[in-house]
Formats: C-alpha cells, structure tokens, sequence
C-alpha cells in the first residue's frame, strides 16, 4: 500500500500498530491493520525500503504515528545488496 493510501487509513484510525522491520542492510514497514499487516510500497507496487533507521522513522512520523516497534533479529548492517 502506498504512502498516500496509509496515512488515509491512519488518519480513518484504521491503523493502530507500526513495525520497522529490518531484513539484510535494509528496512521497510508493516502496518497491523483489524484485517490483517499491510507491508508499504512504492507506486509501482514494490516493496518500499530505506537504508537507515532514521529515515525509515522519520517516515512513520510522516504518517502521523508517532511510535513504532523495531525489529533487528534479521538486521545484518554489513550486507551488500544483489543488484538485478
């Protein structure tokens, strides 16, 4: 779901739980959602991630919430990524 679609539901109180969820040298975000996790994408439909923490907190705090949990289990800060 895009950036637009999510603070609309955010702001519809749809959306109560945000998780940061580092998977290699990146992040991205999942939204819990009555319906089930709603994982943010860009507007081609792919998955949205950031390089940094910060920028992906920052995001969240665009959307209007204001905490977010972070998992680090899979956060592996050295590893490059495969261009394809």
């Amino acid at each position: 779901m895009d950036e637009r679609m999510l603070k609309a539901m955010v702001a519809a109180g749809a959306i109560k739980n945000i998780n940061i969820i580092a998977s290699g040298a990146r992040f991205h975000i999942e939204a819990r959602t009555p319906n089930g996790p709603i994982t943010a994408e860009t507007r081609k439909g792919k998955v949205r991630t950031w390089v940094t923490l910060d920028a992906a907190a920052r995001w969240v705090r665009g959307l209007g919430i204001g905490g977010a949990h972070v998992s680090l289990t899979h956060w592996q800060p050295g590893q490059r990524e495969l261009s394809l």
